[in-house]
C-alpha cells in the first residue's frame, strides 16, 4: 500500500474474506468456548478494517 501497488485493494479484500470466514467458523463454537467468541469478534473487526482499506 505504501508503494501504491495496483493489487492493494485486492489483497485487502482477500484479507477481509479470510477474516470473515474465520469469524463465521469461530462463531459456530462461541456459545461453548469463550476463546472462540473472542476470536470471532476480533476477526470481524479485522474484516471491517480490511474492507475499508480496500475502498480507500
Amino acid at each position: 500500500m505504501s508503494r501504491d501497488s495496483q493489487f492493494s485493494a485486492q489483497i485487502c479484500k482477500l484479507c477481509a474474506d479470510i477474516c470473515e470466514a474465520c469469524a463465521n467458523e469461530c462463531a459456530k463454537h462461541g456459545n461453548h468456548h469463550e476463546h472462540c467468541k473472542k476470536c470471532a469478534e476480533a476477526c470481524r473487526k479485522c474484516a471491517d478494517v480490511c474492507r475499508s482499506m480496500a475502498v480507500s
